[in-house]
């Protein structure tokens, strides 16, 4: 495991480069349950209809099982002892430490989520092993930083007033994720609710990941993930570089040149982007 402990960026000074028509201003993270990467690509939606227009990340991997380790992972760089779906709460720090050290938004969209900082494990058809950002100490006792975990509801008003954040965590809720339905079902969902953002100009330069927690078997726990968006090498592109959780964490420190945690986000690989895609510079 990498040394441990908060490592950012170095001392330059980092900007954003709005102007830039090449730049991925945001990156918007979807999270699904519980599917072996083959059932998922022999949707016709998942496998057919979305891999003609992303980057398929062809071996890509879960962390373990079962869910929840897999979600505190993707933005912490550690799974923290998490072994369990029961509730936890994480002395530690995230990829929130790093946003904000550099000035940068983000929200976790939940949906049925009750608002109000609510740590209970279950509301309606929300689930609190699968919103990690509420088991971190230092987001759940903050208030202000526990009130950018948002019902999903808030999405269509800081997409039409233009005030997306720059990092996006979206956890569909139980039935639309696939882990009280199917994958078919999720992918009726999926479509629906992707396709116009795809095409609304507040997302022109969003780098989309539809990622999967785990798969269901647990053998291999080779998932399905895709790009979407800006930053893909092309459409219809294939990687077979093998990934997992930390890769996606390591490519968002990448793309807004936040640096580190010092866990396996430093040394996951990140995924393989167009080449003249960033979202910032670094000057001296």
């Amino acid at each position: 495991m990498a040394e441990k402990g908060l490592r950012l960026a170095s001392n330059k000074i980092v900007k954003r480069i709005s102007s830039t028509k090449n730049s991925i201003e945001n990156v918007f993270v979807i999270v699904f349950e519980n599917a072996n990467a083959n059932d998922v690509l022999n949707d016709a939606y998942f496998g057919k209809e979305l891999t003609t227009k992303g980057s398929l990340l062809s071996n890509y991997h879960g962390l373990r099982h079962p869910s929840q380790p897999n979600y505190i992972g993707m933005i912490a760089g550690s799974t923290h002892n998490c072994f369990f779906d029961t509730n936890i709460d994480i002395e530690g720090q995230t990829i929130v430490d790093l946003l904000e050290d550099r000035n940068l938004s983000w929200k976790s969209y939940q949906e049925s989520y009750p608002g109000g900082c609510f740590t209970g494990d279950r509301y309606e058809t929300y689930a609190r092993k699968h919103n990690p950002f509420i088991s971190f100490n230092n987001i759940r006792n903050n208030a202000t930083r526990c009130a950018r975990i948002v019902n999903s509801n808030e999405l269509e008003t800081d997409t039409e007033r233009g005030t997306l954040p720059a990092f996006m965590f979206y956890t569909p809720d139980m039935n639309h994720d696939g882990h009280d339905t199917s994958v078919q079902f999720a992918s009726q969902w999926l479509k629906e609710f992707l396709e116009p953002k795809l095409a609304h100009p507040s997302f022109a330069s969003t780098l989309f990941v539809i990622t999967y927690d785990e798969s269901r078997t647990y053998f291999g726990n080779h998932i399905y993930t895709l790009l979407l968006g800006k930053g893909i090498p092309h459409p219809g592109s294939v990687d077979g570089t093998r990934y997992n959780h930390y890769s996606l964490l390591a490519t968002i420190e990448q793309i807004f040149a936040l640096g580190n945690l010092g866990y396996n986000d430093a040394s996951a690989a990140p995924f393989q982007l167009h080449p003249d895609c960033a979202a910032f510079s670094n000057s001296k």
